[in-house]
């Protein structure tokens, strides 16, 4: 389960984040994760759940934005989405073919990020100039 692994690295750095930038509170996290990572959203909002507990971030929301495999065919110049060619088995290597001439010779245009795009914290009224209201790091 490497959603548990992949969840502790987002966590620490959403709670260094959260900590540079004097919050007492994490109100919320967004992520981007693309279908070839082979991370399930369900799996990664559980161990959000666990990593979370008893840090600045419990009780944060968690967004997780799926984003679809896309590429660009190298045989016909197909530009655009794409499924994985043997269904998604989580246990078989993702191999994606073009839609339009089922050629495997592409190059991933996304689908492969993991990556953390908005967190809102909460500040102490006065800290860094703020107003004590919630902002978004």
């Amino acid at each position: 389960m490497h959603e548990f692994s992949t969840m502790q690295s987002i966590v620490d750095a959403v709670l260094k984040a959260a900590r540079e930038n004097g919050a007492e509170k994490v109100l919320s996290v967004e992520l981007e994760v693309g279908e070839m990572t082979l991370l399930n959203p369900d799996q990664l909002r559980f161990a959000f759940s666990i990593l979370s507990r008893g840090t600045l971030a419990e009780g944060a929301s968690l967004t997780i934005r799926e984003v679809p495999c896309t590429v660009n065919c190298k045989a016909c110049g197909y530009i655009g989405a794409t499924g994985p060619a043997n269904g998604g088995d989580h246990f078989l290597p993702m191999i994606p073919r073009c839609p339009r001439c089922g050629s495997s010779e592409l190059s991933i245009e996304s689908g492969r990020e993991c990556s953390i795009k908005r967190v809102r914290i909460r500040v102490p009224k006065g800290h860094e100039g703020t107003q004590g209201e919630d902002q978004n790091r």
